[in-house]
């Protein structure tokens, strides 16, 4: 079906669920995926409409998901109205105030802390049903690792890695695969960062964009928020958070860690991990789905990769390899 069909469906559908027409209809967000949003609005009163093509998006993962988070007390928009054969819903509407046009140097404490008390909040959801989740198994991470060789090294630099360079990804993939899933456990997000967490005056933040949620590593989600890949900040500051979010978690049951140097480690090698998948993914965007704007934000991907691993002994070999690579093609 067209795109110009699809809306026309879209906004059929919206009317049968509200039981009016007296409303209007438009763009409400982009998305890295191929799911749409469109805001509609009628007086005082506004609700977001999702179309997730067939064969391109599951839309019943969402529904699900939002279903469940929301019975925690999250705040995830609620499912007013679903067809999931044909990928649409009419959804609450969050507002559209996201934290990347929010934070800076004096809000961060304030948003942060309330993310951070947000995320407990779902991962304690671990508790009530581990399996509700699929799990963030060693055949995932390794595959979102190989977006970076795939789509960021041969693809977007042209510069597919020797066969010495491969083995040396191959070691570094299994360590970071290992320290992955050598963390607790808990319910991820996925994607927990400034421009998927909302502004609310009353019940911060709002929360998007959560349809591929999996169980895998209780630091996965601390750093898609404070190794933003579209927001940065200095790394003393990073540490202070990741440190009270160790306490916070601890005293919460989400783990047993009492080595808060262990537990950064933790979240480095994690953050290694993600922005290798985060790397390919948007060169990926751009090649594929012809998405050049998250061009922009491959420099930060790649200053958290080399940065990250300069911590750590064992990853020095990554580390120069990754300082000698070229910025672009």
């Amino acid at each position: 079906m067209a795109e110009d069909e699809r809306f026309a469906a879209l906004t059929r559908f919206a009317a049968r669920a509200l039981g009016t027409t007296a409303f209007a209809i438009a763009p409400a967000s982009s998305d890295a995926s191929f799911r749409r949003y469109f805001r509609i609005t009628a007086g005082q009163d506004s609700w977001i409409a999702m179309d997730a093509p067939p064969g391109k998006e599951d839309l019943a993962p969402f529904v699900r998901i939002a279903r469940r988070f929301g019975a925690l007390g999250l705040h995830v928009p609620e499912v007013l109205a679903c067809d999931t054969g044909a990928g649409l819903a009419l959804l609450t509407d969050l507002g559209e105030t996201p934290y990347l046009s929010r934070l800076d140097r004096d809000t961060a404490d304030r948003l942060y802390g309330d993310a951070l008390g947000a995320l407990v909040v779902l991962q304690t959801g671990t508790f009530s049903d581990p399996d509700f989740l699929p799990p963030y198994d060693e055949t995932l991470l390794r595959r979102e690792m190989e977006l970076f060789p795939e789509w960021y090294l041969a693809r977007y630099l042209g510069r597919p890695p020797t066969s010495g360079e491969r083995r040396m990804l191959d070691g570094v993939f299994d360590r970071l695969g290992t320290a992955a899933l050598g963390q607790p456990q808990v319910w991820v997000h996925r994607d927990y960062h400034s421009r998927n967490l909302l502004v609310n005056e009353a019940h911060n933040p709002g929360i998007l964009d959560f349809q591929d949620a999996v169980r895998g590593p209780i630091t996965y989600d601390l750093v898609s928020l404070l190794k933003d890949c579209y927001v940065s900040w200095p790394r003393e500051r990073v540490v202070d958070w990741v440190q009270g979010y160790c306490q916070l978690a601890r005293e919460s049951g989400l783990h047993r860690c009492e080595d808060e140097t262990l537990f950064l480690e933790w979240f480095d090698r994690m953050g290694i991990q993600r922005h290798l998948k985060v790397a390919g993914i948007f060169a990926r965007l751009f090649l594929r789905d012809g998405k050049p704007a998250y061009l922009r934000d491959l420099p930060l991907t790649m200053r958290y990769l080399k940065e990250a691993t300069a911590l750590y002994p064992d990853l020095a070999e990554l580390h120069t390899f990754l300082v000698a690579l070229p910025e672009s093609p």
